[in-house]
């Protein structure tokens, strides 16, 4: 009984390598980027993917942990922004005795502090009344940035000089790599902190509610106050977000509290996989990959986001994080070679039908917008005539045949997926046999 008693409370529990592994890769990779990308515009780029990655992360506490649909989460990260460019301007007059790098933690103790004024009201509903309540608020506060021009600035915003105060080992935050270091240390520990916090017993629990809200009230726990400490624990990571955005941009403008970021976290979650925690890490890359790369290849940037959205929910719901573990549970047990012709038949078709409906959504833009610089249209290396109807046959074409070949090719493809999950299936009854 005393060895039992023992191994009960002194069981040796390993460290985790896996994971060690996965975190010390993250640490590494925040560290080297900006050495093989020394340009201005891509240390920026990755300066602004940090502040993404945060502010879809702490999104995801509401939507994917805890199944709270919100439209106006840019509400806190973007108070967290107007608090911190004040508290920015106080630290250049020398009224605020403290170092610029703290800064990020004014705007999250201001989200955490907006959160828990306006959350309370916010989070004593839940489903679809909640989401309406968020947009209410989120509707409000926009309004409100645009009437109160002593502390939002009006439509020319904030500024203020990141450069303030002294230095600390010859750092001013004036380069942007400085700043970028600065964002890559706040994302490493914020990330951990948010993964932490779906390890405790409130995470845990908040998933509970998410899941079954009325066992949750049955076994005695009140969902009400758990969706509104979670709510108050995201605000103050949409905050810090902010904060970072406010010394990086140097200018709080009210676009930061518009539904457009709201609906933009929104989105670029969902696409990075709401119900994964790295999900969003993926959707915050792709979220400035799009608004940045995307938007200087074509003024239709916006109708190709709607349309990817639109595939995802119609053939990947779970995002791209589930798509990446769904095939990572074949490569375990050693499946996805049997799969992988399929893949890149849906590829190319993919390729196929998305180059002839490009083509025709260009030459449309060009008629609409452009149609005074001549009928040539430029695109992807190739000229077409939006004049000419063979150009828009051709397009039209290459769009339906793209169309037949992808329809084909997903047929195979779900014929070759219910076989291989028929065969995952056998091999583990017949792993638990031995």
């Amino acid at each position: 009984m005393n060895k039992a008693w023992a191994m009960q409370y002194y069981e040796f529990k390993p460290y985790n390598v896996g994971r060690w592994i996965v975190w010390g890769l993250f640490a590494l990779l925040l560290l080297l980027i900006p050495r093989l990308f020394t340009s201005s515009l891509s240390i920026t780029m990755l300066s602004q993917m940090g502040i993404a990655i945060i502010a879809c992360l702490s999104y995801n506490l509401l939507l994917g942990q805890g199944g709270m649909l919100s439209f106006g989460h840019a509400v806190y990260s973007g108070l967290g922004s107007y608090m911190a460019i004040h508290a920015l301007n106080m630290v250049s007059k020398g009224s605020l005795p403290i170092p610029v790098s703290l800064l990020p933690i004014v705007g999250g103790l201001s989200g955490m502090g907006f959160a828990v004024l306006l959350g309370y009201v916010t989070t004593r509903k839940s489903g679809t009344p909640f989401a309406m309540i968020t947009l209410g608020v989120a509707e409000l506060v926009f309004a409100m940035s645009l009437m109160f021009s002593e502390f939002f600035g009006g439509e020319a915003g904030v500024s203020g000089n990141r450069v303030a105060g002294s230095s600390f080992l010859g750092i001013t935050y004036g380069p942007g790599v400085q700043v970028y270091y600065l964002i890559a240390t706040y994302t490493f520990i914020c990330v951990g902190l948010m993964f932490a916090f779906t390890r405790t017993p409130l995470g845990r629990m908040l998933n509970a509610v998410r899941d079954n809200p009325e066992r949750v009230e049955f076994i005695g726990y009140n969902t009400q106050k758990v969706r509104y400490l979670a709510f108050i624990i995201s605000g103050f990571f949409a905050g810090i977000a902010g904060g970072l955005g406010c010394l990086l941009f140097e200018i709080v403008t009210a676009e930061v509290v518009g539904a457009h970021r709201s609906g933009a976290y929104l989105l670029f979650t969902f696409l990075g996989g709401a119900t994964f925690f790295f999900g969003p890490i993926i959707g915050g890359v792709l979220m400035i990959l799009a608004s940045v790369l995307l938007s200087e290849i074509t003024k239709a940037w916006l109708l190709y986001l709607g349309l990817i959205f639109l595939f995802m929910v119609m053939y990947a719901p779970g995002g791209i994080a589930s798509l990446i573990m769904m095939n990572l549970r074949l490569a375990a047990f050693g499946f996805l070679r049997r799969i992988w012709v399929s893949y890149l038949g849906l590829g190319l078709a993919a390729l196929t039908m998305l180059l002839g409906a490009a083509v025709m959504i260009e030459m449309t833009y060009h008629l609409q917008l452009n149609a005074a610089m001549g009928p040539t249209v430029k695109f992807i290396g190739l000229v077409f005539n939006s004049q000419q109807l063979d150009h828009w046959f051709g397009a039209l074409f290459v769009l339906f045949t793209g169309l037949g070949l992808f329809e084909l090719c997903r047929r195979q493809y779900l014929l070759e997926w219910g076989e291989i999950q028929e065969d995952i299936e056998k091999e583990i009854k017949r792993r638990e046999a031995l």
